[in-house]
């Protein structure tokens, strides 16, 4: 039988409820019905770090290393099943077989594996390195409404609004409200939209091939929105304690010229989804909210500085 820390069965019970508790008791089965459908070896224990979900490297018959994820079914396993699907190795490593009622997923495994986040590269090379896997995944926005967008995601703000009778709980009331305009008027406006990966940061992507690595993204969210919009999660992450403000500023410009990307469309989006970052820290019961409001001040500093 194999082991689940039990760290990640309490975030599966605690995430999934009753359905994660199925999952669990079912887990074993799952396992095994899997090395024998697509012929593979796990190798336990996994030397991933598991938070959410199951995640164990594998050797198939012929000798192809992969790697096998499983999780509970749901709505975002779905997207990010049908996102993998359309970059269809390009930009994001390769789904090589899926069972979507189950929620498997037999992936490539990029080898050496080493995260954008760990590399000894300078932050100008790790956003330049992000902005080449961003421009190998640009796709369309497909038709059909598989995916939630950027306006699903401002429902966010809404939610804050109904748990504070319609205040903004620990949030200023006036960022809140500046950050519910600007999501107002970027989408009136309309850009071209995309699928954006949607949490596309350092730990999201990894090195591949040797000789120069190829980097390539995993754990796509799958949402569409402009190209500006999907910038954001690298923009947040891997800050320094100090100097924050000059580290984004400097990223942004890095990712403007490398991808033609609009410079105060960017910075706009920024803000917006940093406030709405705050609002989901609030609605889940986990993050600093303060440390997520000063992100939100940087980015507002340096939109105001625009001429």
């Amino acid at each position: 039988m194999m082991q689940i820390s039990e760290h990640l069965c309490q975030t599966i019970k605690s995430v999934h409820g009753e359905k994660g508790e199925q999952w669990l008791a079912e887990f074993d089965k799952l396992l095994l019905d899997c090395e024998e459908k697509w012929e593979m070896t796990v190798e336990l224990p996994s030397p991933f770090t598991l938070s959410f979900n199951f995640v164990a490297p594998a050797v198939l018959r012929d000798g192809t290393e992969a790697v096998l994820k499983l999780v509970v079914p749901s709505r975002e396993f779905r997207t990010e099943l049908a996102a993998l699907r359309l970059y269809d190795g390009r930009g994001a490593v390769r789904l090589l077989a899926a069972d979507e009622e189950r929620g498997a997923l037999l992936i490539e495994r990029a080898k050496p594996g080493l995260m954008l986040a760990e590399s000894e590269l300078s932050d100008d090379d790790r956003t330049l390195a992000a902005a080449e896997v961003m421009r190998r995944l640009v796709v369309p926005a497909p038709d059909g409404g598989e995916f939630p967008s950027v306006a699903d995601w401002a429902a966010g703000f809404a939610r804050l609004r109904q748990r504070h009778g319609g205040g903004t709980g620990p949030l200023p009331e006036r960022v809140v409200s500046r950050a519910e305009e600007t999501f107002r008027r970027l989408l009136e406006e309309g850009g071209e939209l995309f699928l954006l990966h949607g949490d596309l940061h350092h730990g999201n992507i990894l090195s591949s091939g040797h000789g120069g690595p190829v980097w390539l993204a995993i754990d796509p969210k799958g949402v569409v929105g402009e190209a500006e919009y999907g910038t954001i999660p690298l923009l947040l992450n891997q800050l320094p304690p100090k100097g924050q403000r000059e580290v984004i500023r400097r990223r942004v410009l890095l990712l403007c010229g490398a991808l033609g990307l609009d410079h105060a469309r960017l910075l706009a989006w920024g803000f917006a989804h940093a406030v709405l970052s705050t609002a989901w820290c609030d609605e889940d019961g986990v993050g600093d909210i303060p440390a997520a409001l000063e992100k939100a001040y940087w980015f507002e500093e340096l939109l105001d500085e625009l001429p």
